[in-house]
């Protein structure tokens, strides 16, 4: 949804350059919890989004309470979609964040309309519905108490332990509708992980949070995605992983090598240069030019070293462009937009592959 697309108009003089009088911006917010972050309070006009028709995903409606992700990881295949609101991919998709606060309100008038067909909503599928931001807004329980009092089913996938404060509605809810959980755990150790998702929980606080999701009664689902190749793919380290969330009591795994879209490339680009410059002429050959997936070959590879490991620790699931369950299929952006932010930023940033 861009801001254009908003309800209530307002002019805010904290607003970013060029922004103060957008439709639907309540107001803009910063406070010394979240250093360094803006929150843009704005009053959606709608909250289900329908998936575009060439979509590969087997549902067919989103909701998206936040637009921009405090985790901030490197990688984050959702980082064009920043650029629809004329902000860059990089550092204010960390940083700006737009919060849509009747969410909620609009979304039990659109599940009310007698056109709903109560067919399966998913959420997490662009930013984290669990991200810190949710600690203080607090929408999730009335989105998940308006999908489940109107019959409709649904699927969270998330990085966030905040899911933990919502089991026991989340528990009370599945007793109306289906629905699919699923954490997002990529890497094991912390230090790295420190450095590709610095906004994220630990991987052992995700593991809890699996463990907690199990013992309520659900079936989770684990992401162990992106594998990062030459930093988080090695067999003791996908061994080790695998072993963990296992004994957390995950139900399935679904795994897949890193993509680099257009909006993500760049901004990843500029952290392995800085961090990992040994590894540029490695991810030269496996991202070059436009490519957005690890070539086969890479990927056959990293199939052959997990499933003998999901086997032997009894893990259903497989690799994600063989999986089909509505939890389990990965969000396919549409079209990248480059705005006048996105090409000063991607300016800035030298070509490396």
């Amino acid at each position: 949804m861009r801001w254009q697309g908003q309800q209530v108009g307002a002019t805010d003089a904290a607003a970013l350059p060029g922004l103060e009088t957008l439709t639907g911006l309540v107001r803009s917010v910063t406070t010394p919890e979240f250093a360094g972050v803006t929150f843009h309070e704005v009053m959606a006009r709608s909250a289900l989004n329908r998936v575009p028709g060439p979509s590969a995903m087997p549902f067919d409606w989103t909701v998206n309470p936040y637009r921009g992700c405090t985790h901030a990881c490197v990688y984050c295949f959702a980082r064009g979609t920043h650029e629809y609101l004329d902000l860059d991919a990089g550092a204010d998709f960390d940083s700006q964040i737009v919060v849509k606060l009747n969410v909620a309100e609009v979304l039990r008038r659109e599940l009310a309309k007698p056109g709903w067909a109560r067919e399966q909503v998913a959420l997490g599928t662009n930013t984290d519905p669990y991200q810190r931001a949710e600690g203080r807004y607090r929408l999730m329980p009335d989105i998940i108490t308006a999908l489940a009092e109107s019959g409709t089913p649904f699927s969270i996938l998330t990085k966030g332990t905040l899911l933990r404060r919502d089991l026991p509605l989340l528990r009370e809810a599945a007793a109306s509708v289906p629905i699919d959980l699923a954490m997002s755990i990529a890497v094991l150790d912390e230090p790295l992980r420190h450095l590709l998702e610095p906004g994220a929980p630990t991987f052992a606080a995700r593991l809890e949070t699996v463990r907690a999701a199990s013992a309520a009664g659900f079936r989770v689902t684990v992401f162990l995605m992106p594998i990062v190749p030459h930093l988080t793919d090695s067999v003791e380290v996908l061994d080790t992983a695998l072993t963990q969330i296992a004994d957390a009591g995950a139900a399935r795994v679904v795994y897949g090598a890193m993509h680099l879209r257009p909006g993500v490339k760049p901004w990843f680009q500029q952290w392995l240069a800085r961090e990992r410059p040994d590894l540029v002429p490695a991810y030269r050959g496996l991202y070059p030019g436009a490519a957005v997936q690890a070539p086969q070959g890479y990927r056959r590879m990293l199939s052959a070293r997990v499933r003998p490991l999901l086997a032997r620790l009894r893990l259903r699931g497989g690799l994600e462009e063989e999986e089909a369950q509505p939890s389990t299929r990965r969000f396919r952006p549409g079209p990248v937009v480059t705005t006048s932010r996105g090409r000063a930023a991607a300016a800035s940033v030298p070509t490396l592959f």
